[in-house]
């Protein structure tokens, strides 16, 4: 039996507030999805001991979330301040100045710690790089300024500022959409089409808080747009360039799977396995193979457009393609030419 403890004593570690468009679920299993690397036998058992309140009152765990319910969890430890610790990681900058710093990241990089993820984050080797760096006796004391993010295993362009003033700009720039930025996609299936625009809102998938989804109603979500044209046709999977003119979580990602084009190797989408093609065991190997070369989304940011936040000219960069999609583009390239 689990020892009930006085909430007064500990400390309130999450809030959530229940979405509007949340279907009856246990709070067990909402709270798995909400909270990072939480097991639902802890959450059970921070349940039975009356350490999980909706609406001020405690619940077990088979209790049913519902529409703008207030959830509190308490733990008996503070939380956790996120200290960012410098480390020593190799950078790929394309660009730096003393207002803006531009990283290729590499795939598997998480931008900022957070729970779950620490450490090994591209801030802390910026926080790294700005306490070695040449300009540290002419820009003093500096320290990353996030102004975008991009997923942990998309690779590509990510602008940081290195002052407040920097990232103000930059911000607004993102908030007005007069951002350009492009991506490269490989996807699933071909299209009847060369360009297209796919302009559907997007919100949390209330069956699944680790993926995002796209919503009819103009009320659920916030809008989001994306414009695509077709690179190269490889008959079942297609190259694409996305011109994004909202920044979403996961807009691409999710935009494509909604119209029937997940991108290639897509886990949280669906596009982890043969969308198109034949019944062939030769086949199956060589999508498995493709699988193995490139262990994630086909989802690189290439371009990245601004008015600089001093200067106050447009500058432009740009990034080549990794070596993983380049190898697999080779690999359906080869494919294609064969059959």
């Amino acid at each position: 039996m689990v020892n009930e403890i006085n909430t007064e004593e500990l400390y309130e570690n999450y809030r959530v507030v229940v979405d509007k468009g949340q279907s009856p679920l246990r709070i067990d299993k909402y709270l798995m999805v909400r909270i990072e690397n939480a097991s639902r036998n802890k959450i059970q058992q921070a349940a039975h001991a009356d350490c999980i309140k909706v609406n001020s009152k405690s619940v077990k765990p088979n209790y049913k979330v519902k529409p703008n319910d207030v959830i509190q969890v308490f733990l008996t430890t503070e939380p956790r301040e996120i200290e960012i610790i410098p480390q020593d990681i190799p950078l790929d900058i394309v660009y730096e100045d003393k207002d803006l710093i531009i990283v290729n990241k590499p795939m598997g990089m998480v931008v900022h710690p957070a729970y779950g993820n620490y450490d090994k984050t591209l801030v802390n080797a910026l926080e790294w790089y700005f306490q070695h760096s040449p300009n540290k006796e002419t820009e003093g004391e500096v320290h990353p300024l996030l102004v975008h993010r991009i997923d942990k295993d998309t690779t590509g362009l990510l602008v940081v500022a290195k002052n407040e003033t920097a990232q103000t700009l930059l911000a607004k720039q993102f908030y007005d959409h007069t951002i350009e930025r492009t991506y490269t996609a490989l996807v699933w299936g071909d299209f009847s089409e060369n360009e297209g625009t796919i302009d559907k809102n997007v919100a949390r998938d209330i069956k699944d808080r680790k993926r995002m989804a796209t919503y009819e109603d103009p009320d659920v979500g916030k809008r989001a747009v994306t414009h695509w044209k077709v690179l190269e046709r490889f008959g079942y999977t297609t190259l694409i360039q996305c011109n994004l003119e909202t920044g979403r979580t996961h807009q691409i990602r999710v935009h494509l799977s909604s119209i029937g084009h997940p991108l290639f190797n897509d886990s949280t989408y669906g596009g982890d396995r043969i969308l198109k093609g034949t019944t062939f065991s030769k086949y199956k190997q060589f999508i498995m193979n493709c699988f193995e070369e490139l262990p994630r989304q086909a989802l690189h940011a290439t371009t990245l457009g601004f008015i600089h936040p001093t200067t106050k000219k447009e500058v432009f960069f740009s990034s080549n393609l990794p070596d993983d999609m380049l190898n697999v583009l080779s690999k359906w390239r080869k494919y294609t030419q064969q059959n």
